[in-house]
């Protein structure tokens, strides 16, 4: 390929474009650099698309009624960098791996729900006095001293029985025994 020849699909010689890169590859890169936000990587690959389209347009290179490409260049590099910023809010942000391996786990509804029969199953082994005194403090949220007053026994015997109950479940439940303290 000689300098000013174009190719049958109406592409420049590779020269060219390695000369139009050394002579206005510098002020793209900065322009792009900037609308970029300082992403080097990002105003690189801007670069190289906007050399492809000079690439697929020779025409636009080629026009006599201008002294250089460089305003047509960097007319294209704008708006290269505004629609791929266009382009990134249109879609969810990326998550990089250090992003993920320190979110929080959260359970699933599947997750809560065995952990719920599984405690179902487990207060069933309990004796009654200890199960009435469990639902009530525990799941129904009563204080000590209204437990005691339904219940008709001290509050002593409401923390006692409290306590004997939830040690048991401890053992019933040894995969949930960080829950039960």
């Amino acid at each position: 390929m000689t300098a000013g020849t174009t190719l049958p699909n109406g592409t420049t010689a590779e020269h060219e474009l390695a000369a139009l890169q050394r002579e206005h590859g510098r002020p793209l890169f900065a322009l792009l650099l900037r609308l970029c936000d300082g992403d080097r990587q990002r105003a690189e690959d801007l670069v190289q698309e906007t050399l492809v389209r000079a690439w697929q347009h020779p025409e636009a290179l080629r026009a006599e009624n201008f002294d250089s490409v460089r305003p047509w260049l960097l007319t294209v590099a704008r708006r290269l960098a505004i629609d791929a910023r266009r382009a990134r809010q249109a879609r969810p942000a990326e998550v990089g791996d250090a992003v993920l391996e320190n979110a929080r786990v959260i359970s699933d509804h599947a997750e809560r729900a065995a952990a719920m029969l599984d405690v179902r199953e487990a207060v069933k082994t309990l004796t009654p006095e200890h199960r009435e005194v469990l639902v009530l403090v525990y799941f129904q949220g009563a204080s000590v001293a209204e437990a005691a007053a339904a219940l008709g026994i001290p509050p002593g015997t409401v923390k006692s029985r409290a306590y004997y109950a939830l040690r048991a479940l401890r053992r019933v439940l040894p995969g949930y025994a960080a829950d039960l303290r």
